[in-house]
Formats: structure tokens, sequence, C-alpha cells
């Protein structure tokens, strides 16, 4: 992170009487001496018939009022380079003005940037801080593939402008989808994975020591660009000699598939309700390939987040086997509790 300076603005809102122009520039060179920034030049200019404008060029960079009347609102603007902190103007400010409240916002201008979560509601917005975007490209599968180095959870995959997993807590989710399937049947001959193109659960699916391990995946851009930037969590399980890697649409390629074949399968599509009507138009296809007592297992989502869709994800369970347990943890770079949802074929 390269820091070039620090900004602060200033809305005194409130302000029913129009101010003299000269208390502006009189206000500007106070600042300017208090925060020990030269000025090169002042500009300043009075609107008919009401409003002024008046701004500070710096050695430093700027600062500067403007004036809205008619709103009973006068907005302050000081961006600086230097050593002193451009929030000594607020006190300033506000022993100078009349007002009903002042709204200050003070960040750093830096070479970090904010990712909004794309669940935000309209009055409260969540971002993640990000320090470097890494990758950030369309695959030919159509998808908007990122990677980005998040201040707290280092770097992460985003697609389609939605966290995906991040390197300091994908353990959480991985090892708590394969888990909520062995819980239910210890069997590990033989697993699918459909989707998981991060590799997390192809990872944990080695380490339990399944023998064979058929994993689907529409598309390998995405597990070419975590191997690059997030290898720890796949642990190359391309190359390992139990995991068979089957390109393309994985519901298309298992109608090649012999009935009875999986002791589990997992599914880790995206939790939208395109894939929820995806899965459910293949649920028969999966059962097929399911052996007797084998477990299907698929992320289901947040009822945090998405509540309807989990609610959707388990009534197509329900509907085809009669049953399903639900499974779930907190993960932090979500900010909420994931589902897995898992039912018995019987």
């Amino acid at each position: 992170m390269t820091k070039v300076g620090e900004h602060i603005t200033i809305d005194i809102i409130g302000t029913n009487k129009e101010y003299d122009p000269s208390l502006y520039e009189k206000l500007i060179n106070k600042i300017a001496k208090a925060a020990k920034v030269t000025i090169l030049n002042i500009s300043k200019y009075k609107f008919e018939p009401q409003g002024f404008t008046i701004l500070a060029l710096l050695a430093e960079s700027h600062i500067s009022f403007h004036t809205f009347p008619e709103k009973g609102i006068i907005s302050f603007d000081f961006f600086t380079c230097g050593k002193i902190s451009p929030s000594i103007a607020i006190d300033i400010i506000k022993k100078e003005f009349v007002h009903k409240r002042i709204i200050i916002k003070e960040f750093n201008r830096d070479t970090k940037s904010l990712y909004h979560d794309i669940y935000s509601s309209p009055g409260l917005q969540k971002s993640y801080v990000v320090n470097d975007v890494i990758e950030d490209f369309k695959s030919r599968a159509g998808q908007h593939i990122e990677i980005l180095d998040l201040v707290q959870f280092g770097k992460s995959l985003f697609i389609d402008g939605e966290i995906q997993v991040a390197a300091t807590d994908e353990h959480l989710y991985s090892s708590t989808f394969v888990g909520a399937g062995l819980n239910l049947n210890k069997d590990k001959e033989r697993a699918a994975i459909i989707g998981g193109g991060d590799g997390g659960v192809a990872r944990e699916c080695i380490s339990k020591n399944f023998n064979f391990i058929d994993w689907y995946e529409l598309d390998p851009e995405v597990v070419e660009v975590c191997n690059k930037h997030l290898g720890d969590i796949g642990k190359k399980a391309t190359e390992k000699n139990s995991v068979k890697c089957v390109w393309g649409d994985a519901f298309e390629s298992i109608k090649s598939i012999n009935d009875d074949t999986y002791d589990h399968i997992f599914v880790d599509l995206n939790d939208d309700q395109f894939c929820i009507d995806l899965a459910a138009k293949n649920m028969d296809s999966m059962i097929r390939i399911l052996k007797p007592k084998g477990v299907i297992t698929a992320q289901v989502g947040s009822q945090d987040k998405k509540p309807k869709q989990v609610d959707n994800w388990l009534n197509v369970f329900n509907h085809h086997f009669g049953n399903t347990k639900l499974s779930r943890i907190y993960i932090p770079s979500f900010d909420c509790s994931w589902n897995f949802s898992s039912s018995i074929n019987h």
C-alpha cells in the first residue's frame, strides 16, 4: 500500500446566513497556517443571485469552500500530502459558522480500494478493503473472474462480483462441506464433485482418503487461476492420481456414468436461483449415479443473506429424498453463516 495524502470533507448543515466572501479567504489562510501548508494561488467566484466558491491551490494540494445558500449548506474540502492531518481544520470551521450539524468524512488517499459487498442494503453499505487487484478478466465460459488481495482475508476469488473463497478461512467452508456428507455415510470409495473450481472440496476429499474422485468443472480458467494464486487451497488436486478432472457441463457429462457409482456427490454450484433450478432439473440424474445409502451434499447459501434461496434448495432436497440434514458454519470473509444440506439416497 502506498499512501499519497489525507483528505477531509466537511459539510456544514443549517447555515441560514450568507457569509461575506472575505471570511472564506481568511479561514483558508488560517487553516493553511495551522496545517503548515503553502498557498500558491487563490481563485474565487461569486455567483448570482447567490453562492460563492473559493479554491486555494497548495504546494501540497488544495483547500476549497463552496456555498449553497438556498440549501443552507457550506461544503469544505481539504486534501494534503503534508505532514499535518487536514482534520486540524475541523475546530477552526466549527467556531466560525452557525450550524445545526456538521458531516465530516476523513479518508486516506492511497492505493487501497473498496470492493462493495453485493449483499449490502441501501442503508448499510459493506465493503472489502483491497490491497491489490491481481487478476481481473472474463473467462471463455463467460464468468467475470477476479483475484483480489484483501486487507483482512488475503488473496480471494470473486466470480461475477461475489466472493467465493478467501485464503484465510477457506478451510472452514470445505471441511464443513465434506464433513457434512461423511457424517451420514463413512464410505469413501468414490466421490463426485460438481463445481468447486477453487479446489478446496477436492483437497478435502483427498485428505479424507477417498479412493477415486471425479471432479466436474464447467470453467477450467477458474481452476487455473486458483492454482496460480490460491495454490494452498487446492494443493494441486488436479495432479493427484486419485482425481479425474472432467471439463464442461457436469450434467451432460454424468449421463455417461453407470448407475450406483458414487458414495458421495458434492454439489458446489452458485447459490442463485438459476443453479437451484439447474440442480432440480438434473436431480434424478444425480440420484441415478448415487449408490443406495449414498449421500448428496450441496452448499445452499446463507439464511442471513439469501433465506428464500436456502428454502428453495431445501425444498428440492426434501422433494427428492424426503430427508435433509443442514450443517452450518460462520465464514468470516462471507460475514455470515453458510449452510450445507445433505440427504441420504434411500
